[in-house]
């Protein structure tokens, strides 16, 4: 039994049909679940499901995996997923597992195997293929030095089959991933209602004096009563000076009188993800100087979602939302005019104050995959997020919502979430 309620498995059925469309002739792919990772003695990291195979499967389990192969001459073997096998030791110390009726369920495969029988059942099928896809982690954000499932497999195959012809699964799935099912846009929706009362429930408990990760214990107590997994990732409570640090997660400050409070935070619901960015006083009045910055990176933010469309660049958008930026922080008085005359082209003046991206993709992943060398598409989502740090002024702002990218523009999820400095403080204060 999951937290989430069950996803419909005619998600899954249609992305399998998708991802199969992709394959050459002769082809079978096969993808794995996750490892479960040590963590120090006989524990381990809580189980997270390979974003790949849950987006094919909608298995949420460890020891799983998919074989596809709609060419093969078997019936059996054109569609079967392997799934760990359960007794009654193993429902006693780690709860209850699949059974074959429940995979069937939950991913609409009907040819469903014990994992132990993987091995003895493959080696007579991947004969009768050509070409086998593999799968590998190949987000370009990705800097994993430590060996993974897919990784590890797929130089066990090589090893075993060194005549077959080997393809990557990756280039298929991030296309086809970065396009939303509606389905998938019902379940992010879900997650950002989740992080809606998050931020209503902070906006309650904020005030001088408490500490950063009380304020994170508001936040997780919030998610995990609506039924979310946790956190999509390490939550960000920064005040004060600790927001101009872009990846700030110690969360161990004290929120002092005057100070702004930067909270970067998801949730994971049915391993959809939120990402959310909000600024507020600490002691729910915004100064003038907060209040002006804060107002011009609202400003840079909606300039940017108007720019959000099919057919436009991520690299394009982004250089043409640090021209508006750009325009702010002339404004605000922390660049000059001859310092973006004379600047380095590699190290805009800008970027003093505005060093990250804009946008990034959404979906199974907080930083998801997605082509971001080819034009937007509609069924995408990607985060806007512009920030303005200021360090010697102790102010670090970033704003952050969900758009998604349709055929006639884009559709901001989070626009009925408080962002307005009005708003803020009136909820703080009411």
């Amino acid at each position: 039994m999951k937290r989430y309620q069950l996803i419909d498995s005619t998600l899954f059925i249609d992305n399998r049909k998708r991802f199969t469309a992709q394959l050459k002739p002769k082809s079978l792919a096969i993808l794995n679940s996750n490892d479960i990772f040590p963590r120090n003695g006989d524990a381990n990291f809580e189980f997270k499901q390979n974003s790949d195979m849950f987006w094919l499967t909608g298995i949420d389990q460890e020891e799983c995996a998919v074989v596809l192969f709609p060419d093969c001459p078997v019936e059996a073997y054109r569609e079967a997923l392997f799934i760990k096998r359960t007794n009654e030791h193993i429902a006693v110390w780690d709860g209850h597992k699949y059974t074959k009726e429940e995979a069937t369920t939950a991913s609409g495969i009907k040819n469903i195997f014990w994992m132990d029988e993987f091995d003895g059942l493959m080696r007579a099928v991947i004969n009768m293929a050509d070409t086998v896809y593999l799968n590998t982690n190949e987000n370009d954000r990705a800097s994993n030095t430590v060996a993974y499932k897919d990784l590890s497999f797929a130089k066990q195959m090589k090893e075993r089959f060194p005549l077959h012809q080997f393809e990557r699964a990756a280039p298929i799935l991030q296309r086809l991933r970065s396009v939303k099912h509606p389905l998938e846009v019902a379940y992010m929706k879900h997650a950002i209602e989740i992080s809606n009362k998050m931020f209503h429930r902070v906006m309650k408990f904020v005030k001088p004096g408490v500490k950063e990760f009380e304020i994170e214990a508001e936040v997780i107590h919030e998610f995990v009563r609506n039924g979310a997994a946790g956190h999509s990732f390490t939550p960000i409570v920064a005040s004060g000076k600790n927001a101009c640090t872009l990846h700030y997660v110690d969360n161990a400050d004290t929120c002092k009188n005057g100070d702004l409070l930067l909270l970067d935070t998801g949730t994971d619901y049915g391993n959809y993800i939120s990402d959310m960015t909000r600024v507020m006083p600490v002691n729910g009045r915004f100064t003038p100087r907060q209040k002006e910055v804060y107002n011009a990176v609202l400003r840079v933010m909606r300039a940017a979602k108007a720019m959000l469309k099919p057919g436009i660049l991520l690299m394009e958008y982004h250089a043409e939302v640090c021209k508006v930026m750009e325009k702010e922080l002339v404004d605000l008085k922390l660049i000059t005019l001859d310092e973006i005359k004379n600047q380095n082209p590699a190290m805009p003046a800008f970027k003093k104050y505005y060093m990250h991206g804009t946008s990034h993709f959404l979906g199974l992943d907080v930083h998801d995959v997605g082509m971001r060398y080819e034009p937007m598409q509609a069924g995408m989502m990607f985060s806007c997020e512009p920030g303005i740090y200021i360090p010697q002024e102790g102010i670090g702002i970033r704003l952050e919502n969900e758009i998604l990218i349709t055929e006639n523009g884009c559709i901001d999820l989070m626009e009925h979430i408080p962002i307005e400095v009005e708003q803020i403080e009136e909820l703080m204060n009411g």
